[in-house]
């Protein structure tokens, strides 16, 4: 698989405190890759690091083939863009100004591609309004345009649905579908709001103390958070016979319990059930979320 960013045993240390422990991970090309951590687990330090904000305490990280200590990994990061916390805006200029400045931070010749960007992010028609006016989500749009100046293809973002209402929430999701699926552009975004990431994301790393814990497609994470129903019987042996001879998918966990996938019939699987002589103990519908599988990694039962 190609990859746009890896990480191998990065770690960065403060005086007192270590924000990343051996992090390592691995950001496919073409993904929208959903970091997920809570607060204080090393996401935006990890951001940091790789927007060469900040150095490394040791490890190394891999952008585009370019280790961070070549120099090289200067002309890799020009194909990045980024919105670290907060969006870098002037509050006293409009979108329009705003993305000239970032024109001439990046030395670039001409404004060539600024009306599509602001198009792009729905502020095509914000005209002389300055930013101190514009709403959170407008802010958060704003910051992604300046981020898409100079074509990157590669795009980092920290929390940029953080504090937005419903409606912000679905522009954001609508805009990084976009950029990802007509311009190609690779999507690195740190959230907490893990609903909402279901929707779009198509890789997770999941984070916890300064180390992923978990790297996972969306369909595997599908696969392992598919609704079923985990049925207790007196012979699993007895209930996988049934269940084949009724071409329902099924996972058994023990002697004695398995997890049944798809809808059953409750009446027909125990009266199949009795003619093998197994009797039905329990029945109990189970519904993963990503939500719960974070929390089974974190702190409870590990997922495997």
């Amino acid at each position: 698989m190609d990859y746009v960013l890896t990480t191998n045993g990065l770690e960065k240390r403060y005086k007192h405190f270590q924000a990343l422990n051996d992090l390592t991970m691995h950001v496919p090309k073409g993904a929208i890759y959903g970091f997920v951590g809570k607060n204080g687990a090393g996401k935006t330090t990890l951001i940091r690091v790789i927007c060469g904000l900040q150095e490394p305490t040791s490890g190394e990280y891999t952008l585009y083939g370019k280790r961070n200590t070549e120099k090289e990994i200067v002309k890799a990061r020009r194909r990045m863009g980024a919105v670290v916390e907060t969006p870098a805006v002037y509050s006293d200029m409009t979108a329009e100004d705003n993305l000239k400045q970032q024109y001439y931070n990046l030395g670039l010749p001409s404004f060539h591609g600024l009306e599509d960007i602001l198009a792009l992010v729905g502020l095509k028609d914000a005209g002389k309004k300055k930013v101190k006016h514009f709403s959170l989500g407008m802010r958060q749009r704003l910051g992604i345009a300046v981020a898409l100046v100079g074509s990157p293809d590669f795009l980092v973002l920290d929390e940029p649905a953080n504090g937005l209402d419903p409606q912000g929430i679905v522009e954001i999701r609508e805009l990084i579908l976009k950029l990802n699926r007509e311009r190609q552009i690779t999507v690195l975004i740190s959230s907490h709001i893990l609903d909402e990431l279901s929707k779009f994301a198509t890789h997770y790393g999941f984070i916890d103390s300064g180390r992923v814990i978990k790297e996972i497609s969306a369909a595997q994470l599908a696969e392992n958070c598919r609704k079923c129903v985990c049925v207790e019987v007196s012979d699993t042996k007895a209930l996988a016979r049934v269940l084949d001879g009724m071409k329902i998918d099924y996972k058994i966990l023990s002697d004695k319990t398995a997890d049944v996938y798809g809808k059953i019939n409750v009446s027909l699987l125990a009266s199949a059930l009795a003619r093998e002589n197994c009797e039905v103990i329990s029945l109990k519908e189970l519904d993963d979320s990503l939500e719960s599988y974070y929390i089974s990694l974190v702190g409870g039962e590990r997922h495997e």
